[in-house]
């Protein structure tokens, strides 16, 4: 892994200075900055305690990526065209960060990313973007390799998980049968595989595993349907999609979210417990990005939009096209700007 010091200034901490919220009645009353870094907090009983007030973790994504370097190894959350963190690869986009190892269960975040030369390796599953006849296969991404621009390493799908649940766990491998008696060894001739030291199945000799090597990521970037302001977050959708463990594998770890709550209300939010799977002791910065996964989708909140991604799409056919398209949709000076463009633009009559 590279040297994750930030290549840009961080945002700055805030003041502690009060906000003003209106009363029923109509006046003002003043309440503390619930991000404010005092140096204390209140109990349930109102006693003062020597607690700090949890750290703000608000960016914007040009500040979350401000914290990147030419070189990292970034994870890239959601799983083919659905829940793409797309605001803060959007902000990857208009930065000078290039020479990225992209690991991710790839869709067309990676073709945008190959296009625009910010890729240099990738680790991956699958890049596809889930509609069309281009659901198996990124064309942009296809190109890329074609051409030899990007060097890569395939992993089952299985194994990618592995290499992220190795990496969040701290050890160096995990074994699996995940891989035997595939190619994976002859296209990755470093894969290796172990002996257990425990007997087999049949009581005799242990059985040879691939050992999944541990994936560590410098950054990882992934987006959810809703958080709290400390950071914790979950996702009401059908599935994960191992955003948790890209976390976990990461050194710096940056969540975009369609939407903030206060601390206590993210349970309601969510619908259950059992969706609150990101913890804010893995994460380093939170990003409020409405319609922040667009063009792919965030269920339940938005779908796919199909007549933009089949734009995307075509713009493979022909460098022009893509040069036009970057140019049109990739090189506002801010998300804002982009989804301001978006709600002007005519979609399904425009991409047809």
């Amino acid at each position: 892994m590279t040297d994750a010091t930030p290549a840009g200034s961080a945002a700055a901490e805030p003041t502690g200075t009060e906000q003003a919220t209106a009363t029923a009645s109509g006046g003002t009353t003043a309440v503390a900055d619930p991000t404010a870094a005092d140096p204390t907090t209140v109990s349930a009983t109102g006693e003062a305690t020597d607690y700090p007030q949890p750290r703000n973790k608000r960016l914007t994504e040009d500040e979350a990526v401000a914290r990147l370097r030419s070189g990292m190894t970034v994870g890239i959350g959601g799983w083919g065209s659905r829940r793409k963190p797309m605001s803060l690869v959007r902000a990857v986009l208009r930065s000078d960060v290039d020479d990225l190892h992209v690991v991710t269960y790839g869709g067309p975040e990676v073709g945008m990313l190959c296009a625009a030369g910010k890729v240099s390796k990738l680790t991956f599953a699958f890049v596809a973007p889930d509609v069309g006849p281009a659901a198996v296969l990124e064309p942009h991404f296809r190109a890329a390799r074609q051409s030899g621009a990007l060097t890569c390493t395939e992993l089952d799908e299985g194994m990618l998980l592995l290499g992220l649940q190795a990496a969040a766990w701290r050890v160096p491998f995990l074994p699996t049968r995940v891989g035997l008696g595939s190619d994976l060894t002859l296209v990755d001739p470093a894969l290796r595989t172990v002996r257990s030291p425990y007997p087999g199945p049949d009581g005799g000799q242990g059985e040879e595993l691939i050992a999944q090597p541990a994936i560590h990521l410098d950054a990882a970037l992934v987006h959810l349907n809703v958080a709290d302001e400390r950071g914790n977050a979950a996702f009401t959708g059908p599935d994960l999609y191992f955003d948790d463990l890209l976390l976990e594998a990461a050194e710096q770890r940056f969540v975009s979210t369609e939407r903030i709550v206060a601390p206590g209300e993210l349970v309601a939010a969510a619908g259950d417990v059992t969706r609150l799977r990101i913890s804010r002791l893995h994460v380093d910065g939170l990003v409020l990005a409405l319609n922040g996964a667009h063009p792919t989708s965030c269920d339940p909140d938005y779908g796919r939009d199909e007549a933009f991604q089949k734009a995307y799409l075509a713009t493979a056919k022909d460098p022009e096209q893509w040069q036009a398209f970057r140019q049109d949709w990739l090189s506002f000076a801010s998300e804002a700007e982009y989804q301001a463009a978006l709600a002007a633009w005519p979609g399904e009559e425009a991409a047809s």
